[in-house]
Formats: C-alpha cells, sequence, structure tokens
C-alpha cells in the first residue's frame, strides 16, 4: 500500500479544511485528484509531504510517517512561481533534484525532450518547458512517489498532451491534481473527489456532469444514460 489515509482531518485556525475521511492508494496507480477551488486539494498534498499536520487521524505514506517518507517522494509544484530572471539553467535545475545522491540528469532530460535547453536559463523558456524541467527535477531521484500539483494548467495544449502521455509510462504511484477532468478520466486508474471531504472512485463512476466540474456526487449504480 502507498498511501493509507485513516479519519483524517484538518482545519486552518478552527475552520474545516478537509473533514474526517479515508482511502487507500495501491503501489503502482496513477490518481487523479479533483474538486472545487479550495476544497483542499492542494492542503492533501501538503499533508502527504508532511508540510502540515493532521488535526486527527492517521496518514501512511510508503510505509511510515509522510515526513520519513519525503525523501522517496517526488513533487511538482504548478507553473513554478519564481523569479524567472533567476541565473540558473535548466540542468543546474534537474540537478537539485539529485543533491543527496548525485544521480545522472542526462536520462531524465533526454525522456522529455530537455537536452537541447540543458544550457538555458530560466527566462528563456515557455511555460511547458519550466513544467517539464521541474519534471525531470522529481523524478531524478527515482522516487517511489510522485505528487503532481496541476502540472499541465496553463501551458500550451501538445505540451501538456506529451506531459500526460509520459506519465502513463512512469511505472511509479502518481497522486495528480488536475482540473482536467474530461482528459484525466481516460487515463487514471482512481479519483479522489475532494470537496471538503474525500471520496474514492473509479474512473466508470464519475458521470459527465463531475466530469464538466460541476463536482457533485457521482450516481453510483446507474448506467450513463441515467446519468443526468
Amino acid at each position: 500500500m502507498t498511501i493509507a489515509w485513516q479519519a483524517v482531518a484538518f482545519d486552518f485556525d478552527g475552520q474545516p479544511v478537509l473533514e474526517p475521511s479515508d482511502f487507500v492508494v495501491k503501489k503502482g496507480t496513477w490518481v487523479g485528484v479533483m474538486g472545487p477551488n479550495g476544497g483542499g486539494k492542494t492542503t492533501l498534498l501538503r499533508l502527504l509531504l508532511g508540510f502540515l499536520k493532521p488535526k486527527r487521524g492517521k496518514i501512511s505514506v510508503l510505509g511510515t510517517d509522510p515526513v520519513s517518507a519525503r525523501s522517496r517522494v517526488g513533487y511538482v509544484p504548478q507553473l513554478m512561481r519564481a523569479d524567472r530572471q533567476f541565473p540558473i539553467t535548466v540542468q543546474e535545475i534537474i540537478e537539485l533534484g539529485s543533491l543527496n545522491q548525485k544521480r545522472d540528469v542526462f536520462p531524465w532530460m533526454e525522456r522529455l525532450g530537455l537536452t537541447a535547453y540543458k544550457d538555458k536559463p530560466l527566462s528563456a523558456l515557455s511555460g511547458g518547458t519550466v513544467q517539464k524541467t521541474l519534471l525531470a527535477r522529481a523524478l531524478v531521484s527515482e522516487p517511489e512517489l510522485l505528487l503532481l500539483d496541476e502540472p499541465t494548467a496553463n501551458i500550451d495544449p501538445p505540451t501538456a498532451a506529451a506531459i500526460l502521455e509520459f506519465l502513463g509510462t512512469l511505472d511509479i504511484t502518481i497522486v495528480h491534481v488536475t482540473h482536467d477532468v474530461k482528459t484525466i478520466v481516460e487515463k487514471v486508474d482512481q479519483i479522489l473527489c475532494v470537496q471538503q471531504t474525500i471520496k474514492s472512485y473509479l474512473p466508470n463512476e464519475v458521470c459527465e456532469h463531475f466530469a464538466m466540474g460541476l463536482y457533485h456526487t457521482p450516481l453510483l449504480g446507474l448506467p450513463p444514460q441515467h446519468w443526468k
């Protein structure tokens, strides 16, 4: 079991963000995390990384607590908000992900089509290339779990499609926050609907209204022609 989330609840200054809920994520699963803005998706990732502690309940990541597991987890944030004029190259950014192990970064650069950009500064990159660079940085340490916070948001559609195709080639567990519901439903193995509570579904249990972003509770047990 890669993730076990047991009766976990979280609040900010007494204001509930996540109500008690349970779910598990099996090894090798690609999980889509969906829900409205402010529903708790990013909080979920921060709890899995151990940067936040639950108000109650227990989180197990890779068989241990989130802080202890952190070195075995890769993380890709939303499109980098750093100063794009900062003097750092693509290769140097990726090498930041391997400081503890000093791994070879070039295989990941090649797989993600970044070799030609290795000496380019951050200021010279498109948003899609920045996101590929951050993905390579997360993967160079060969993590067992990859957490993605809207990795294809605000980048061009061809690059977004290429990133999704690439993710499908990885043999690791992926937890992927996204608003691209219609596309991701076709690719993931499991869906977590986050709207203060967290509920787990199979992709074929999610109705077309949910796929358009309305986020009501999926209508289970009914064939698609009854999804209204």
